[in-house]
């Protein structure tokens, strides 16, 4: 069998909120889902998902190819951007390629994934975790009771803006937990919003309050020397690495002992979180993925010895797509469809409109002015919504009135 060509969809995820980070929030809660089909000359097609705008450049390199060969040709992919190099949306490219040619490799092997890649349990353990930085309170607790409901023992926040905010958050939280567990294992998300200046003093003044299992990406993800200090001086473990692209990233920061919990996205692929969590595994350091939609690292995860545990954020999928998974007992239960068990209908699929999407100028994958250079807390409710930068909001302080900004400035 042999692959013959490809074709592009665009569908939608509807979160039925808003969603977001100390970055930025998507207001509306609808997501584009960007979804590449992988077609073969024997009838088969391979499902990937993630943002693959350099599709055209980088087919060619499996054009004709037996898609069993999938490592062989991941490293054909990475081969033919060596001299521009393979970050950003050509390394998500490559990954959405990737993602496609596994699928391929077992459907022919009329088996699901999980047990192709030499999985022996198809469970794989999960934590809640709801992009949650725009809720109230009390809609935060009313999302992580329904994760409660599903047997989840631990939670991702979602802060880094206010402290004395993310403490009650984390509080109210793990209280919601506890209705699984004594001690549940909470995790606070900054996502690169804290300068070297901040972490260390912000991070314990958490741990004062909120036992932490980690702090993630409190500085920037490259900063071997910020990464290993916060490490230092905390007692929980720092998380990284869902925004590094390839090994030659993460060696750095493995090598000085500045991560504890290596991540990876779940839009990089198979191959790169195999890979990655081998190279963890050499440094005896757990390997967690993150989130997104149907979960497609999660039949890798159950097969990584170091595999601590996998991101789940939403127990619903894009629109036009089914997955062969169950969210359930604190983690996903993994189906027998083979492939990734991703069912594209090609005819719900829905066409996201512009202002669907993660990477409008107000939204979290937009890194804010004032990132990393605040002193004092921002106020009010935190995120920038989509269309419009919201009270209290990164970038917000200038269209304050005068008065209202000088007292906000003046906060401890």
């Amino acid at each position: 069998m042999k692959v013959t060509g490809y074709r592009t969809l665009r569908t939608v995820h509807c979160w039925g909120r808003p969603v977001g980070d100390a970055n930025g929030v998507v207001a509306r809660g609808v997501t584009e889902v960007p979804v590449l089909l992988v077609e073969t000359d024997g009838g088969l097609t391979g499902v990937g998902l993630g943002a693959h705008t350099d599709a055209h450049r980088i087919f060619p390199a499996i054009d004709g190819q037996d898609p069993r060969a999938v490592t062989a040709l991941y490293d054909r992919m990475l081969a033919r951007t060596f001299k521009s190099g393979h970050a950003g949306t050509t390394f998500g490219t490559i990954g959405a390629f990737d993602m496609a040619l596994w699928d391929l490799k077992a459907k022919m092997a009329d088996e699901p994934l999980w047990r192709t890649l030499g999985a022996a349990d198809r469970f794989v353990p999960g934590y809640a975790s709801g992009l949650d930085i725009a809720l109230d309170d009390e809609e935060l607790v009313t999302l992580y009771s329904r994760w409660a409901e599903l047997g989840f023992t631990g939670a991702k926040i979602k802060g880094g803006l206010d402290t004395e905010r993310d403490i009650r958050r984390l509080s109210a939280v793990a209280e919601v937990l506890r209705a699984n567990t004594r001690s549940p294992a909470m995790m606070l998300d900054v996502n690169e919003t804290w300068g070297r200046h901040q972490a260390v003093r912000l991070l314990a003044r958490i741990e004062d309050r909120v036992e932490l299992a980690w702090i993630e990406e409190p500085v920037r993800r490259w900063d071997v020397k910020g990464n290993r200090a916060v490490g230092r001086a905390a007692r929980t473990a720092v998380a990284s690495g869902e925004n590094l692209t390839g090994l030659e990233q993460f060696r750095p920061l493995l090598a000085a002992d500045a991560l504890q919990v290596v991540q990876t996205a779940g839009v990089w692929g198979i191959t790169h979180f195999l890979r990655v969590a081998t190279l963890a595994h050499g440094h005896d350091l757990p390997v967690s993925p993150v989130g997104y939609d149907a979960n497609p690292l999660a039949h890798a995860a159950a097969a990584a010895p170091n595999h601590l545990v996998t991101e789940v954020q939403d127990t619903t999928t894009p629109v036009g797509l089914t997955v062969d998974q169950v969210i359930a007992d604190g983690g996903i239960v993994l189906g027998d469809t083979p492939g990734l068990g991703i069912t594209v209908d090609e005819a719900a699929v829905a066409e996201p409109d512009d202002s669907a999407g993660w990477s409008h100028t107000d939204g979290p994958h937009v890194r804010p002015s004032g990132a990393g250079l605040r002193l004092v807390p921002e106020r009010g409710p935190a995120g920038r919504a989509v269309g419009g930068t919201a009270p209290g909001a990164p970038g917000s302080a200038d269209r304050l009135p005068r008065s209202e900004r000088t007292e906000r400035e003046s906060t401890p």
